[in-house]
């Protein structure tokens, strides 16, 4: 099974950075968890998010380069692996110009379920859109 990738575009602004004149730590944070929910959502009903839902367990950052106002950026996640009930998503932001890697992040959530707030079962129908399945 190989992920499949989903990205967006964004371009820095002056709210983005910090009184270094860089991107701040904390919006590359706000990205990973924006570009997370974003893949989620558009790869499921409003029924099944209704149903089911994405806590954090951890997050780890690796800064590589800076970026600055002005830069676009590519942000790119995929689900790297998943067991019975959590999941390790990747998120790599890039700058466009150059290619160079700006930020890499490994997150683990942990599925619930909605209403009891429990940790619940990954099924086939909730990662069969984030995966292509090779046939045997």
């Amino acid at each position: 099974m190989t992920p499949i990738p989903f990205q967006r575009d964004l371009t820095v602004t002056s709210k983005h950075l910090d009184e270094q004149n860089h991107v701040n730590n904390l919006e590359y944070m706000k990205w990973v968890l924006e570009i997370s929910e974003a893949h989620w959502v558009a790869e499921t009903s409003i029924a099944l998010r209704k149903k089911y839902a994405w806590f954090v367990l951890d997050h780890y950052i690796q800064y590589r380069h800076q970026a600055f106002l002005g830069e676009a950026l590519v942000l790119t996640t995929w689900i790297e692996n998943y067991s019975k009930v959590k999941s390790e998503r990747r998120v790599h932001i890039t700058r466009k110009t150059d290619g160079k890697t700006i930020v890499e992040a490994r997150t683990n959530w942990c599925f619930i379920d909605q209403k009891t707030k429990k940790p619940t079962l990954i099924t086939q129908e909730i990662v069969k859109p984030y995966f292509e399945f090779e046939s045997a």
